[in-house]
């Protein structure tokens, strides 16, 4: 049996005079939240630069995190006495109360709405991961089955080497790609996931056996054994943008060429230089313009610098073409979403402050 159990809170009332960002004309006068919208998204309705959405808060201490906003929530645009801009809130306190087989009573919340779109980032951020070429090849592997297939599927029992571990549940994974920076230099391999192994007979001297579970494609001999670590139910993170960060995307995590909105990409900034939550613009720059007679583009700049003073080059200005938020980052690169563009996306892009 279920009951709901529903409470409103105090309204909270934010003046907009102080504040150093301007509330878009065509923001609603009431928005109430619901399942499946993304804090950037609402954001977006209400700032033209929607990592600003903190700051729609800051005279308000009474909202602790005003990046946790929940389905039921009412936002309201109001006028003041003094017939200003006023933001007001009425938080849904949304419970259900059930009672457990062993007539335990238990609240359940609902979660907040995630940052950005928990359908195009989830398989990223549960699977996808970047690992060192030797950290990747110290992990154990698939070796074969009594058939004598090099390939498996679902179900199927196979001998692997064991490792110094021994998780309940392993996650098969497979080296996909090299990334590298415009420099040349590599920033580790991505890895990705191909399936799940449940181990089932773990006492044997250097292998065990496993099972083959949940296979997203085709298994292979070689595939590497790690243990499934817990997985991400959501995306919840405070946006900030970013100041004096500079990299490159460096690669699409869909192999996509050509990239634009709500695609996923790779920058060669680690977790020291991003977080989760690192708003960054995307520029693109042509290339360099040799000012001689005739004129002509540098389309390979190592070799013109040979014939070339730097003189007679014109370094053309990086243009904004759209915006990213940073979703998952790792030691040397980190994943990011672009959530808005103006023109075609390629991989070398700058990413920036936005």
């Amino acid at each position: 049996m279920k009951f709901r159990i529903f409470s409103l809170v105090l309204l909270f009332l934010i003046s907009f005079s102080a504040l150093s960002v301007e509330i878009k004309a065509s923001a609603p006068e009431v928005y109430v939240v619901k399942k499946g919208d993304t804090l950037w998204q609402i954001a977006g309705m209400y700032l033209d630069k929607p990592w600003n959405w903190p700051l729609l808060w800051q005279k308000n201490t009474q909202i602790v995190n005003p990046h946790l906003i929940y389905p039921g929530d009412t936002l309201m645009l109001v006028r003041n006495e003094q017939g200003q801009p006023a933001l007001t809130m009425v938080r849904n306190e949304k419970r259900q109360l059930s009672l457990s087989p062993k007539a335990i009573r238990q609240l359940k919340k609902p979660d907040p709405i995630p940052t950005l779109s928990w359908s195009i980032i989830e398989t990223h951020i549960r699977n996808d991961l970047v690992m060192e070429k030797a950290i990747y090849d110290a992990q154990p592997y698939l070796l074969g089955d009594r058939e004598g297939a090099v390939r498996f599927a679902h179900t199927d029992i196979v001998l692997g080497k064991q490792g110094g571990f021994k998780p309940e549940t392993f996650q098969v994974v497979r080296a996909h790609s090299e990334l590298l920076s415009p420099e040349g230099e590599s920033l580790g391999f991505l890895v990705k996931h191909v399936a799940t192994a449940e181990p089932i007979e773990t006492q044997l001297d250097t292998e065990m056996l496993v099972r083959i579970k949940g296979a997203d494609q085709e298994i292979k001999q070689g595939d590497r054994l790690i243990p499934l670590e817990q997985r991400a139910q959501n995306l919840q993170v405070e946006m900030s943008p970013a100041v004096s960060q500079k990299g490159n995307i460096i690669t699409s995590l869909q192999d996509r060429s050509l990239l634009g909105k709500y695609d996923t990409v790779v920058v060669d900034l680690g977790y020291e230089e991003v977080q989760a939550g690192t708003v960054m613009g995307v520029y693109l720059q042509g290339p360099d313009i040799i000012d001689a007679d005739p004129l002509s583009y540098d389309e390979d700049e190592v070799s013109l610098l040979t014939f070339h003073s730097e003189s007679g080059r014109i370094q053309q200005p990086a243009v904004k073409v759209g915006e990213m938020v940073i979703f998952k980052t790792f030691a040397k690169v980190s994943y990011g979403l672009i959530t808005s563009s103006t023109s075609v996306i390629r991989k070398g892009a700058i990413v920036a402050k936005p």
